[in-house]
């Protein structure tokens, strides 16, 4: 497996770890599917930005 594949990887695995995080947070259902398609449609951007100002505060 070359390089590329080693990125295809972490970037699935970052894409699942985000939208766990996500699905498990505070925000309504709405905000919560469009997060995880600008992390899923904008790959690098979208874990990015998603990380400093994600959906919400995790559930308690």
């Amino acid at each position: 497996m070359g390089d590329l594949g080693i990125f295809g990887i972490l970037h699935l695995a970052a894409l699942v770890y985000a939208a766990l995080q996500i699905f498990g947070s505070s925000a309504d259902t709405a905000k919560k599917i469009i997060w995880v398609l600008i992390v899923a449609l904008l790959p690098v951007a979208g874990l990015i930005v998603w990380f400093f100002i994600g959906p919400g505060t995790p559930k308690k």
